[in-house]
């Protein structure tokens, strides 16, 4: 199988299903943003970290590829004529949050309590929790837009903001670990 098809020359896309759309369709800028988020995933996961927390990111990593082939099948593609399922993979689903939730948790219990907002920095790992912090908050604000023409599964929308508050409390997870100090975002005036 060759990995060019050239069908996309002309700026189109097909979803799974067969639908071609431009590539600038709001379902494609949402399932490539889950992309670049699952990318920056697998660079926190090749940092020196824990193995458990490498285990939790490859879950992510691939909850997150469901998570687009999800957003990559339209609606009215969902179901074949005969009433099976298209796409024939385990959903993103509440046991996805649940796992999301635990882990959140499970980390907060070991943290100080927050007293400042904090600025990504500190140690490449942590920036990285931060840079796809971001990009998993712009993949939720595309899903939400998308939702608001046409409805996507809630699960989609409920994991990526469980996600992006899991990758905040492992920057703060990882600043601990790395034994580097958080920075506090203090405001002061110009003088």
């Amino acid at each position: 199988m060759k990995i060019y098809t050239k069908t996309g020359d002309e700026g189109t896309t097909a979803l799974f299903g067969g639908t071609r759309v431009k590539k600038y369709n709001l379902r494609i800028d949402s399932y490539g943003t889950v992309d670049e988020l699952n990318a920056y995933i697998g660079l926190i996961k090749d940092q020196n970290i824990e193995d458990a927390t490498k285990d939790s990111l490859l879950k992510i990593q691939n909850e997150l590829f469901t998570l687009g082939a999800m957003l990559a099948t339209p609606p009215e593609k969902e179901t074949l004529k005969s009433g099976k399922e298209r796409l024939n993979i385990p959903k993103v689903d509440s046991n996805s949050i649940q796992f999301l939730e635990n882990e959140i948790d499970a980390m907060d219990s070991e943290l100080p309590q927050m007293t400042h907002f904090i600025l990504p920095g500190g140690h490449q790992a942590v920036s990285f929790c931060h840079v796809a912090r971001c990009v998993c908050r712009r993949a939720e604000r595309l899903c939400v837009e998308l939702n608001d023409e046409e409805t996507i599964n809630s699960d989609i929308l409920k994991y990526l903001n469980r996600l992006s508050d899991y990758l905040f409390v492992l920057a703060r997870m990882l600043s601990k670990q790395l034994q580097v100090d958080e920075i506090k975002w203090i405001p002061t005036k110009n003088n």
